[in-house]
């Protein structure tokens, strides 16, 4: 099996070459790997004439274990009330989610995210699924459960950074 120090980077050197604990190679590679799936994010987002907050609503209303409230959410991309609230009515004009009123409070709202509009999300992103696939088929599975250790302990520690200060 091949594994991934055993390919070279985009700088030529193969990763064995840089030091294990290259603050700086993890950065980068971090960055690129942001850049690429903003790249495909913004690309679903024209795709559908979306707002690229848009689609980081969708993966938050997809990720989540249970359905989302309009609070959850604005909590969760740091936006308005009003902001998400126009956000929410841009999804579900386009078809993307729903709202439900489903407890005895009607006050509550949740979001759902509609079936069809995941075939259209999953079929456009068809190729991200496809790389990981062939990435993932790199590693032994050992080292797939430490990178994903790794990838969770870096969103752990991401979400106690606070937001910049203006």
């Amino acid at each position: 099996m091949r594994h991934a120090d055993d390919r070279p980077t985009r700088s030529g050197a193969s990763d064995s070459e840089a030091p294990l604990a290259d603050l700086q190679a993890f950065a980068v590679e971090l960055r690129r790997m942001n850049g690429e799936i903003n790249r495909m994010t913004h690309g679903f987002a024209v795709n559908q004439r979306l707002h690229p907050t848009d689609v980081s609503a969708l993966g938050a209303i997809l990720d989540a274990p249970s359905p989302l409230t309009p609070g959850a959410l604005r909590e969760h991309l740091g936006l308005t009330s009003g902001a998400v609230t126009a956000c929410l009515d841009r999804l579900e004009r386009a078809g993307h989610i729903r709202r439900a009123r489903e407890s005895a409070d009607r006050r509550v709202v949740h979001v759902y995210y509609e079936p069809s509009a995941r075939t259209v999300a999953r079929d456009y992103f068809m190729p991200l699924a496809e790389a990981t696939a062939r990435a993932r088929a790199r590693f032994s599975e050992d080292e797939l459960t430490t990178v994903l250790r790794f990838l969770a302990a870096m969103n752990d520690e991401l979400s106690e950074v606070p937001p910049a200060r203006r």
